[in-house]
């Protein structure tokens, strides 16, 4: 026992004990315990709380290695086990902490979340309390630093950037903020509201939970005295937010900003994130499956937000006919939502009714469901034969379009000189399997044309097809785009693509009769409503009466089904859907852009953004990457393999979305609803 006390050289007591240095953050406090490395993490904490003498709830505390940044969340594991020393220190620390969140409306909410979990746990956590489903769509984002923001004090600011995009929505109640996620021994450890079945358990006018929310929320914005604050758009309040959030983005800045999405495979903790830190809560993966008004309208009007800022920041092009038809579609919205604020309690029963029409009207058919034939697919594949206009550029010509008879069968295009030679040999035939499909559409100029990208040997062959009239371009359009994808014409979905094209080139029309446009108002404030491009080229009046003409084809719209065709349109553009990186690939010199969508990756010019050469998921036997090396390669059943190095970002996180996509690839209608994390881990994760 005399030699209990004495210290070795080593750090160690002479009967084998040793000091574990330990940090209470809640107390700021440093504490050290005597022990061996044969006691248990539990053990430790249960010593460290008895020697600490403080009467506190700790269920939530546990210990956090600094120095290896890793939880010690297996409480029978041994301190050997760990590998933990005399020179460790660790940090007694609660695992939920309060974030700053901002979300896709770009509005703040304070939320306690636990920093323990892997951020896909995390993720759905937060989405199951804000009753969005599919939570394996969303991830979180690191706040983009302004280089101009660098000599201004970091907190100065911050606080300047919570102020411009919107007031911090913070709960009211005693505990001052919302809670994400079970917490032991509170009223926050219940199972939330998230419906695990498709049974109606929401309000189906704006998506709150019909239950009461009040054991979730205390007396916050999101309690039974405004349920619905998630799935109501508000107008934003001063164009002076838009002008100072908006900066002209190249290619290479939209890659630069996809290096902050954090590692799904680890907790916030280990990624260095600080308490009280901003974080962007967006829709990473652009596959939004079972989209469903009646279920989803806090999901819907989310979803339609994120599509808004996309548009209004130019985070993706679109013409000058779009941008004033997503204008009219906003201006619309906002006075719904306005409208039916007011209304609320007296249309209720009017609102479930346009909300069963939307549904059958607006059924969106996204990449993750199945699409069953019918009978009559099995006998006949639909075909297309009419005059087109084809071009096919090449350096140094001055050739133009040639007209020739084509004919649409499968997934190939035939063209002939002439109607009467269309039963002989072709002049020429593409395959469009694989194929980049391009719109190029200007309404009031009346030029329908899709540009085509082939893939070839050696790259991408580019053919153009001009049509006549909306309708033909509206069917071979969609023709075009199911091809790409190896479908023919006999899929299902065919007819509703066809519909959905008409619809988003009828909401550009602007030439409906004068005598219907109504006066221009004080209240509709241009400036807010299209990108700050267009305030520098036309007058406000000029805009407000484009506005107003282009309203007209949509003023009969409910509210929902205004923020599904929204979200239609945004997911018609060109450019939707893709995620750029900067990369170098194997045998290139200099360094290029790979994009990735939810079915394929696309080698791209990292100035003009032009595809140079595209490679579908369907076509992919497997993927690699070499970690020490940074260096990703896959590898293709009929194709030469692809590798290449990221630039400026963790192949982690390129890596992630390519195994991301074929998890959500995997989904089906006739699943529960319940998300099979291991199999998200395993696609995702690399060497965790």
């Amino acid at each position: 026992m005399a030699l209990d006390g004495i210290r070795m050289p080593d750090g160690c007591y002479a009967d084998g004990t040793w000091e574990l240095k330990m940090h209470v953050t809640d107390l700021n406090r440093d504490v050290s315990l005597r022990v061996t490395g044969e006691i248990h993490i539990g053990g430790v904490m249960l010593k460290l709380v008895e020697k600490l003498d403080v009467k506190k709830d700790w269920s939530d505390h546990a210990l956090w290695w600094e120095k290896k940044k890793t939880w010690l969340l297996k409480t029978h594991w041994t301190l050997d086990k760990y590998g933990i020393q005399a020179d460790a220190r660790l940090l007694f620390t609660p695992q939920h902490k309060l974030l700053r969140l901002q979300l896709p409306n770009m509005k703040h909410m304070k939320v306690k979340v636990n920093f323990s979990d892997r951020v896909f746990k995390a993720v759905s956590d937060i989405c199951k309390t804000f009753n969005i489903r599919h939570p394996e769509e969303l991830s979180l984002l690191r706040k983009p630093r302004d280089p101009k923001k660098k000599k201004k004090k970091t907190e100065e600011a911050e606080e300047e950037d919570l102020e411009l995009e919107g007031p911090l929505l913070t709960p009211g109640s005693a505990s001052e903020v919302i809670y994400i996620g079970p917490v032991k021994g509170s009223i926050y450890s219940s199972p939330g509201l998230y419906s695990k079945t498709m049974t109606p358990t929401y309000d189906s006018r704006d998506g709150s939970p019909l239950s009461p929310t009040s054991a979730w929320f205390g007396d916050s914005p999101l309690s039974e005295g405004n349920p619905s604050i998630l799935a109501v758009s508000q107008p934003i309040s001063s164009p002076d937010i838009l002008v100072k959030l908006y900066k002209h983005q190249s290619l290479l800045d939209k890659a630069k900003i996809n290096q902050g999405w954090l590692d799904s495979s680890r907790s916030l903790m280990e990624q260095d994130v600080k308490e009280n830190e901003v974080l962007l809560l967006r829709f990473k993966y652009h596959s939004f499956f079972d989209l469903n008004p009646k279920y989803d309208a806090i999901r819907v009007n989310q979803l339609y937000e994120q599509a808004k800022w996309a548009i209004l920041l130019e985070e993706i092009e679109c013409t000058e006919e779009e941008m004033m038809m997503f204008a009219a579609l906003q201006y619309h919205i906002n006075k719904l939502s306005i409208m039916s604020s007011d209304n609320h309690m007296n249309n209720s029963e009017k609102e479930v009714d346009e909300v069963d029409a939307a549904l059958s009207d607006l059924e969106i058919t996204l990449e993750g469901g199945k699409t069953s034939n019918t009978l009559g697919d099995i006998t006949s594949i639909p075909e297309l034969a009419d005059y087109v206009k084809v071009f096919k550029p090449k350096k140094l010509t001055l050739k133009g379009y040639k007209q020739y008879w084509c004919t649409f069968k499968d997934i190939t295009i035939s063209c002939y000189k002439s109607k009467e030679e269309a039963q002989g040999t072709p002049s020429h035939q593409m395959n469009l399997r694989g194929c980049e499909v391009t719109p190029d559409v200007n309404i009031s100029g009346q030029k329908f044309n899709i540009k085509l990208l082939i893939p070839v040997a050696d790259g991408m062959n580019e053919i153009w097809l001009r049509c006549d009239t909306e309708k033909q371009y509206a069917h071979w359009m969609a023709a075009c785009r199911l091809a790409s994808k190896g479908k023919t014409m006999a899929d299902s979905s065919y007819n509703l693509e066809v519909q959905n094209i008409l619809s988003f080139l009828k909401m550009q029309h602007m030439n409906p009769d004068p005598q219907f446009i109504e006066p221009i108002t004080t209240d509709i404030n241009p400036e807010c409503l299209v990108s700050p491009r267009y305030l520098k080229k036309y007058k406000n009046k000029q805009i407000s009466a484009r506005i107003l003409e282009a309203h007209q084809n949509v003023a009969q719209m409910s509210l929902i089904e205004a923020k599904m065709r929204f979200i239609q349109a945004w997911q018609s553009l060109p450019e939707f859907g893709i995620t750029h990186f900067l990369a170098k690939f194997q045998g290139g010199k200099r360094e290029e852009l790979i994009g990735i969508t939810y079915n394929r990756l696309i080698r791209m010019d990292a100035h003009t953004g032009d595809a140079i050469k595209t490679w579908r998921f369907s076509n992919m036997k497997q993927w690699n990457v070499n970690w020490e090396i940074k260096m990703v390669t896959v590898e293709f059943a009929d194709e030469p393999s692809l590798s290449f190095t990221c630039a400026e970002v963790d192949c982690k996180v390129v890596h992630e979305f390519i195994g991301g996509y074929i998890f959500l690839s995997t989904r089906a209608k006739d699943q529960n609803e319940s998300l099979d994390e291991e199999m998200f881990y395993k696609l995702t994760s690399g060497w965790v």
